[in-house]
């Protein structure tokens, strides 16, 4: 780790994280194929220095640019009122940290901003000891006043995202002095530590929140530097961070519209990271060649919602069960995904304690689609699948349409830009009947399936009191009624579980601290370097 040192680490338990997420933009080609904006103009070059260019950077960096080729640009800069996974995988641990962090390696929680924690008898009681030294990006001291500030901002009217709503269980929150934070809930909570080392634990400065959309001060590794919109954000080395000094002087995060742009790029060594692989049939292209390959796991369930909204014909639990029987799962995994992922049937990824592989609930099983559609007088039903402009939401949306159709339904795709006209649509309006996404948000089955006003609109009473005595309970209870969430969520067909998106990348073969599994909302830049 990058931060202090500490002499405790909390194993990580369940945040009622969510939130859908995609993996790729909605911005219009240029004729070169990376998003419009910049093309290659923006190119090889930053601050004047190529990525081939070595030199004497602060604590054993170097001046290097690392370039890094993505197809999610985020559509603001605040994570406080704008969803999706683009802005935190960019600021996250960046340029925004948290009081605590999740190691990727161990799963445990450990130090980030806060070098150490005490929890009361009572569990209601967390003080937090904050790191002395720290400073924002803009020269002001990070304080105590600064924690509580954040951590107070989210349960007020600036945040909007649903994802708010990890800490209502905070009651108060108080600056015992400039080192010391305290924290009292209302009730013992599993959820609430891991809570802080995603999106809603970031530390703002109490001045720096004015234009969040445009500008990001924070006291982390990098600062934003640049945003050429539809083509590359500019990150810079922090000159004053507190911890150690990143590699790369520079990192220039490069957006394309499509995976063959994508592709082509890292290809002609226009950049030198792939950092998710949106079309896995081509990494052939790569093995073989001068390129390190990097194959983990994520927790990025793909979901094919459906709309159990009264008057939708998808409120008939016969209709989503014929549904879930309807599709082959393993087909269409090698078919939309190359093979590359995981079959789990359920919202619990395998890196979670409380996973159980849940793919036989409703096995493919075709005759039986059909005898559920006939029960249901639902034969030649028309479903409107609404899917967001995302390679495997198109790739697999085909092959779900083909497959309801074998079984005797109507199926119209509809793809939708992305973020803004699926959020929109499907996420904001619910206007829709099926929908295609990846919720990549760590230990988020709470919150995609906890509420009835969630677009997924499942979240019965009595998966609510399942997920209340999950965070309530001891550590055993917690694994058990997580289980018996997700077995609930799978019977009920509350939707279906594609797979688990892989953790795929190509890099230059020197690059290194490239993760091998991507189980946190950010994408640490910091661990990167070249040898």
């Amino acid at each position: 780790m990058r931060t202090s040192t500490t002499t405790r680490s909390l194993l990580a338990a369940v945040a009622a994280t969510a939130l859908l997420a995609g993996c790729n933009a909605g911005a219009g080609t240029s004729p070169d194929g990376t998003a419009d904006g910049g093309g290659a103009e923006g190119g090889s070059e930053a601050g004047g220095e190529s990525a081939g260019e070595t030199g004497g950077g602060a604590s054993g960096g170097s001046d290097e640019t690392v370039r890094v080729g993505l197809v999610a640009e985020p559509a603001s800069l605040d994570f406080t009122t704008t969803d999706g996974a683009a802005i935190p995988q960019l600021l996250l641990d960046n340029v925004y940290e948290t009081l605590v962090t999740v190691d990727q390696e161990t799963g445990e929680i450990v130090p980030a901003l806060a070098t150490d924690w005490e929890v009361s008898e009572d569990r209601l009681t967390y003080t937090f000891t904050l790191e002395e030294g720290v400073t924002f990006s803009d020269g002001s001291e990070f304080t105590a006043e600064d924690a509580a500030f954040s951590l107070e901002r989210v349960s007020s009217d600036a945040w909007t995202v649903s994802l708010k709503s990890q800490l209502d269980v905070v009651e108060s929150v108080e600056a015992v002095d400039d080192t010391t934070l305290e924290v009292t809930l209302s009730r013992p909570s599993n959820s609430f530590l891991y809570a802080l080392t995603t999106r809603v634990g970031a530390m703002f400065d109490t001045e720096g929140v004015d234009d969040l959309a445009e500008e990001a001060i924070g006291t982390g590794p990098y600062t934003f530097e640049a945003w050429d919109r539809g083509s590359q954000i500019t990150l810079e080395r922090n000159p004053d961070y507190h911890g150690d000094a990143p590699y790369f002087a520079t990192v220039e995060m490069r957006y394309f519209q499509d995976a063959n742009a994508l592709n082509n790029a890292m290809l002609t060594d226009a950049i030198d990271v792939v950092s998710t692989v949106q079309a896995p049939e081509s990494l052939a292209e790569f093995e073989g060649g001068d390129f390190q390959i990097i194959e983990g796991t994520t927790n990025g369930e793909v979901v094919l919602s459906m709309n159990q909204q009264e008057g939708n014909p998808l409120a008939d639990p016969a209709l989503r069960e014929a549904v879930r029987h309807a599709i082959d799962h393993q087909a269409l995994l090698d078919t939309c995904w190359a093979g590359r992922g995981e079959l789990i049937g359920s919202m619990v990824p395998p890196t979670d304690p409380w996973y159980e592989d849940r793919t036989g609930d409703f096995p493919f099983d075709p005759a039986r689609a059909e005898e559920l559609i006939a029960e249901a007088g639902a034969e030649g039903t028309e479903l409107r699948l609404r899917i967001p402009t995302l390679p495997y939401a198109v790739s697999c949306g085909t092959v779900v349409e083909s497959m309801l159709e074998e079984v005797g339904l109507e199926v119209t795709i509809d793809e939708l830009e992305f973020p803004a006209a699926w959020l929109e649509t499907v996420f904001t309006n619910k206007d829709f009947d099926m929908s295609i996404v990846a919720h990549v948000e760590p230990r988020d089955m709470a919150n995609v399936f906890g509420s009835p006003d969630y677009y997924t609109t499942y979240g019965t009473e009595e998966i609510q009191t399942l997920f209340e005595e999950a965070d309530t309970g001891t550590e055993e209870e917690q694994v058990a009624k997580l289980q018996e969430a997700a077995a609930l969520i799978s019977e009920d067909a509350a939707a279906d579980f594609l797979f688990l998106l892989p953790n795929l990348m190509v890099a230059d073969p020197d690059i290194t601290g490239l993760p091998t599994n991507a189980i946190t909302e950010s994408f640490d830049l910091g661990d990167l370097a070249r040898e």
